[in-house]
């Protein structure tokens, strides 16, 4: 299972996050943020019940 983490909640890593469904699945046009070091919390998703999923290192 991947690491999922709440709207709200410190990240674990700094890295690109993807927005995914309540049980980790893909959403239609899922929001994405870049989170770097010292950023929180994690912003909120466009659905009750969505996770943020670290898809990978920051972008330069």
């Amino acid at each position: 299972m991947a690491n999922r983490q709440k709207p709200g909640e410190t990240p674990n890593r700094p890295g690109e996050y993807e927005e995914r469904g309540p049980r980790g699945g893909q959403v239609p046009k899922p929001r994405k943020v870049t989170i770097e070091e010292g950023d929180k919390p994690l912003p909120p998703t466009s659905e009750k019940g969505h996770t943020w999923e670290r898809t990978g290192p920051p972008k330069p």
